[in-house]
């Protein structure tokens, strides 16, 4: 069974008005952008052609230098000053581009998701990246980069604005803190890993070896080692270090990073499917880790975008489930066992499919019955055989790949048969996720709870 949610809501963090219209005007990146563009040029520049130009004498590297920097500098101040961008009612505007002049319209009530970015760089020049996701695939992102912090943050509120619905000059929404992740904790749970223990003794046992054998060798299985655990628990640890969430009327807000700075801004409704994955030794420890598909990130960005919590109390992991999937009752769905050796559970109502799978690892995944795009019912040779089934969830791209595995034939027919009806009484044509602050609240007709636990494996499909 899952745990019961946690309703925990304290008082909401004010935050002042915008001391910038950002609704009005033409703005453009941090002037800073051109000098760094010319310095980053010259040194290219020398250290790819000044061996070759010493040949001639100093006096050659200095001129051509000289001409490198009067020559990006005649090229990056007219693109800098070309490159503007401004919101125009509900629309996005892009201007960029030198010879090949472009120029982007974007409307945003397809708006996905709101990130602002600072690298550690531009933390030191006080600027960030805004990048916003739209509906449309890899290629429809935008990246406004170089920005004055501030603007970044006014210009992320005010798009947020226009895609609720609202005016660009509301003030930006309030928050309430939900989880701040103690780094003492996410030190632990990241050591607190099978494989990550294993390396760290293969690690030492190795090293001691070289040492006290003076074996050069071991190097050849040091190297891949220590590669690997900068890869999967330094990486991890420098990127969520200071990791709070808040929850707020635009949705769900991240803010994490040690070296690259992130404040994350996923709207409602964007969340297609989540997942909660508890590793062997997490569930000793009684933490576990939330994911999601979120809408609008695709390629790479959907892997970076795709961790809502890292680490976090498992009440608090469930807790964030309905605060994405309001009024579903996750911990109120009946879960009906496995019948077969394979462990796993299941179960079914007229809001979610919840489906819980791995033995070492338990993984719990969890979709809105509205989100399911669609259902397939597989069996293999061996499955035939036994006369089990396999039941796939699809929905759109995302680390959550919802499937109840090893279920009896009729048993995967209801199962199929439910969230098909379940799904098209969910999807009203009204009920998309645009404008969700003038959205109005569409009520559901009650239907009966699916995934009881009957005796004989059937489940009830609701009337039509």
């Amino acid at each position: 069974m899952l745990p019961p949610s946690v309703a925990w809501r304290p008082q909401p963090v004010p935050r002042r008005e915008p001391d910038e219209d950002v609704t009005t005007g033409v703005f453009r990146s941090h002037w800073a952008v051109v000098p760094l563009q010319v310095v980053a040029v010259a040194l290219v520049f020398v250290a790819l052609a000044g061996p070759i130009l010493t040949m001639f004498g100093f006096g050659w590297v200095v001129m051509m230098t000289v001409a490198v920097v009067f020559g990006s500098l005649a090229y990056a101040l007219p693109s800098w000053w070309y490159g503007t961008f401004g919101l125009r009612e509900d629309h996005l505007v892009v201007h960029s581009g030198l010879v090949m002049r472009s120029s982007r319209e974007i409307p945003l009530s397809r708006l996905q998701a709101v990130d602002v970015v600072q690298p550690l760089l531009m933390q030191v020049f006080g600027m960030a990246e805004l990048r916003i996701e739209l509906a449309g695939g890899d290629g429809s992102a935008i990246r406004l980069r170089c920005l004055r912090r501030g603007l970044a943050e006014r210009v992320r509120a005010a798009v947020l604005a226009h895609a609720a619905g609202l005016p660009g000059r509301s003030p930006e929404a309030p928050e309430w803190p939900f989880y701040r992740l103690p780094f003492l904790l996410l030190l632990g749970a990241l050591t607190f890993r099978v494989p990550v223990l294993l390396s760290f003794v293969l690690l030492l046992m190795l090293a001691t070896a070289g040492a006290v054998f003076a074996e050069p060798g071991v190097a050849g299985a040091l190297v891949p080692l220590t590669l690997g655990l900068l890869r999967y628990f330094w990486g991890p640890l420098a990127r969520y270090t200071d990791y709070y969430a808040s929850l707020s009327s635009d949705g769900l807000r991240l803010r994490y990073g040690m070296f690259q700075r992130r404040m994350q801004t996923v709207p409602p409704g964007r969340v297609q499917a989540v997942r909660v994955v508890e590793p062997l030794l997490w569930r000793a420890l009684g933490v576990a880790r939330v994911e999601a598909n979120v809408a609008g990130y695709a390629g790479a960005r959907q892997g970076d975008s795709a961790t809502l919590l890292p680490v976090a109390p498992r009440r608090r992991a469930y807790a964030l489930v309905d605060e994405l999937f309001p009024d579903s009752g996750a911990a109120h769905v009946a879960m009906v066992p496995n019948r077969t050796w394979m462990p796993g559970l299941v179960g079914v109502d007229r809001r979610l499919f919840i489906s819980t799978r791995g033995l070492f690892c338990q993984v719990t995944e969890i979709v809105p019955v509205e989100r399911v795009q669609s259902l397939r019912l597989t069996a293999g040779p061996l499955a035939r055989f036994t006369g089990l089934v396999s039941v796939d969830v699809d929905t759109p791209p995302g680390p959550v790949r919802a499937r109840a595995s090893a279920r009896e034939a009729g048993e995967g027919r209801g199962l199929v048969d439910a969230l098909a009806a379940y799904g098209r009484r969910a999807r009203v044509p009204s009920a998309g996720t645009e404008r969700w602050a003038t959205r109005s609240t569409l009520e559901r007709r009650p239907g009966h709870a699916v995934g009881t636990g009957a005796e004989d494996g059937t489940y009830d499909t609701p009337e039509t």
